[in-house]
């Protein structure tokens, strides 16, 4: 199973708004009639339960959404870029990877349906009509579109399961999920067997519930030894636990008391959850002969136990009615599943219009909308720059300018265009 997956994604860029004029008959001074440019297309994580895992994400590293297209004249508009959908299994959680190694949560997609944006798509430019003043009815020019967000998104697959089967390699966890579902694992005698978390239906009647067998337990498994934390993380979608204790160990005890240590250390909302605790293999006659010391030990430190043999059956009935039960009672109180991470919403900070620095002898304008402006065919030089000076009075990027202590001839920057400067009162 692949249950977890690092990608990038890029959403698409925005369309180019247009430069463009009315050229009709009779209509000897047409006005500007450029296009708005289109909105790049959104990456979107969706979960679906027609997929069952992250496998189709190890092949293709980058996912691009569509472009915008460019608007073009008589005010026609670009298209919007199509979104790209990306199907996960219920049950993702959705992460961004900050510089550094950071990972923060996006989204938790818990249920069929749910949804997230990965990465917005860009704005669509602005066509000339947008750039009309009083001052400036033929502007000739118009804006790019901005570019889509970028981002390295971590996928990691939790199984949703209502009961957790848990306990040490080679307890019978396999065994017990083989008699009590239709699931078949694999089963044999030594050490991780189990090398993924597999899932079945228990039936009760008319009555049905999830079940998992949750592999990889020894010691140390929340630093990542044996199967690690990559599974006892699955763990934590369960309502409750079936902690199940191999009859054939030294001390049932205390296998029983480091599996709960290691929950404890890995999240101590997994240690918290309802545990059903079975003896296992009880049908092995050094099991029976031993059965009365291990009852005395388990009831002596005040644990409700089940003896079972997951082999014969003996005892596997009672106890997926007992889980049933634990389940309902959950219900019936309104006991909600503990959620591993809680959503947090953390509000953007607005963008400024504009940003005035110094940077060695240079003034640098950080300004996002003119950053992308450029001209139409045959725009001169200094028409050029008298189109840009209007935006920058409109802004109030030269107040800012001269304020900073920007200099006759001063060098000038912002995007891609460069000048000198002179006093607002001089330029036109």
């Amino acid at each position: 199973m692949f249950d977890k997956a690092e990608i990038s994604v890029r959403a698409g860029d925005g369309g180019d708004g247009a430069v463009g004029f009315r050229r009709e008959k009779f209509v000897p001074y047409g006005g500007p009639d450029g296009g708005d440019g289109g909105k790049g297309g959104n990456v979107v994580v969706r979960a679906d339960d027609s997929v069952d895992s992250l496998r189709g994400y190890r092949r293709k590293m980058i996912y691009r959404a569509e472009r915008g297209r460019n608007g073009s004249g008589s005010k026609k508009h670009g298209r919007n870029g199509e979104d790209l959908v990306m199907v996960v299994p219920v049950g993702t959680i959705v992460r961004e990877k900050k510089e550094g190694g950071a990972d923060i949560m996006i989204a938790d997609l818990s249920k069929a349906g749910d949804e997230v944006v990965a990465a917005v798509g860009g704005k669509g430019g602005w066509g000339n009509p947008h750039f009309t003043s009083s001052t400036n009815q033929a502007p000739h020019i118009a804006q790019r579109g901005a570019a889509g967000e970028e981002r390295t998104i971590r996928l990691e697959m939790r199984l949703i399961a209502d009961v957790g089967i848990i306990g040490y390699p080679s307890a019978g966890k396999s065994t017990l999920l083989s008699a009590a579902s239709a699931a078949r694992p694999k089963i044999a005698s030594y050490p991780f067997t189990t090398i993924e978390p597999v899932l079945g239906v228990v039936e009760n009647g008319l009555e049905s519930y999830v079940i998992a067998e949750i592999p990889g337990l020894i010691e140390g498994a929340h630093r990542g030894r044996g199967l690690g934390h990559d599974f006892l993380r699955h763990a934590m979608r369960t309502h409750i636990l079936i902690h199940l204790v191999s009859g054939s160990s030294d001390s049932p005890l205390d296998d029983m008391m480091s599996v709960n240590k290691e929950l404890v250390l890995f999240d101590i909302s997994l240690a918290r959850k309802t545990q059903i605790i079975a003896l296992n293999k009880t049908d092995l006659p050094e099991v029976q002969e031993r059965l009365s010391d291990f009852k005395k030990q388990i009831f002596g430190a005040g644990i409700k136990a089940h003896f079972i043999s997951a082999l014969t059956g003996q005892g596997v009935d009672e106890l997926m009615s007992a889980a049933l039960k634990e389940l309902k009672e959950q219900v019936a109180t309104g006991e909600k599943r503990e959620e591993p991470i809680v959503k947090v919403f953390r509000p953007q900070p607005m963008e400024s219009r504009f940003r005035v620095d110094k940077v060695g002898e240079e003034f640098v304008v950080t300004a996002p909308g003119l950053e992308r402006i450029y001209a139409g065919a045959g725009v001169t030089p200094a028409e050029l720059r008298w189109q840009l000076n209007q935006q920058l009075n409109q802004l109030g990027v030269n107040k800012a300018l001269d304020k900073a202590g920007a200099k006759e001839g001063d060098k000038i920057r912002c995007g891609g265009f460069n000048w000198e400067w002179s006093s607002p009162g001089r330029q036109g």
